[in-house]
């Protein structure tokens, strides 16, 4: 059964320690990867995928909300990232995984936690260095970044490289935070002596 409560969290037991939730939405299978990001070091935590079975949308549609939402009760993320839809060929299955983020986005909005949503290639630019990446060649990093003993599901990695992309991300901001306070304060310094 899943479970769609609201999740609290103890933000001040965690300190450092976040929790990023990283989908890979799709109305067939939805890819998740769950990562612990400490200070600076990214730690693996849980990671694999929601399959979905039957052949109406809104059923389908159901089961990735479900699912997503009972990943969120059991794991209490702190932060949820999402792959972008990117047009592809066929504009059915473009809808479809459009319809997918948009569950899967509810869930996470359901218990308060905060969205962000990446472009494909820069998930592969953040992971493998390159926006042009192949998934074997993200499967690959996100298998040594995390250092995990065999390769995920290519689902799952994909979930796991968003996650890792959400985290680099944050990383950066906070990065630019502190230098653009740094050089505020220089400024400020020399103005007033």
């Amino acid at each position: 059964m899943y479970s769609t409560n609201t999740v609290v969290k103890d933000t001040k037991r965690r300190g450092r320690l976040t929790i990023i939730l990283g989908i890979d939405p799709g109305s067939r299978i939805t890819g998740y990867g769950i990562i612990r990001k400490e200070g600076q070091k990214l730690h693996y935590v849980a990671s694999g995928c929601i399959r979905i079975s039957g052949k109406e949308l809104p059923g389908r549609l159901k089961q990735v909300f479900d699912g997503v939402s009972q990943i969120i009760a059991q794991y209490q993320p702190d932060e949820f990232a999402i792959e972008q839809v990117f047009m592809a060929r066929n504009a059915d299955s473009a809808l479809k995984l459009g319809q997918a983020r948009g569950v899967a986005i509810v869930a996470a909005c359901n218990s308060e936690i905060p969205v962000s949503e990446y472009a494909a290639r820069l998930i592969k630019q953040a992971v493998v260095g390159t926006g042009a990446a192949t998934k074997d060649q993200v499967g690959h990093m996100v298998m040594q970044l995390l250092k995990l003993p065999g390769r995920p599901q290519e689902d799952a990695a994909d979930g796991l490289a968003i996650a890792i992309c959400h985290a680099h991300a944050q990383q950066s901001l906070i990065a630019m935070a502190g230098k653009s306070r740094s050089r505020s304060s220089r400024v400020l310094r020399g103005r007033f002596q």
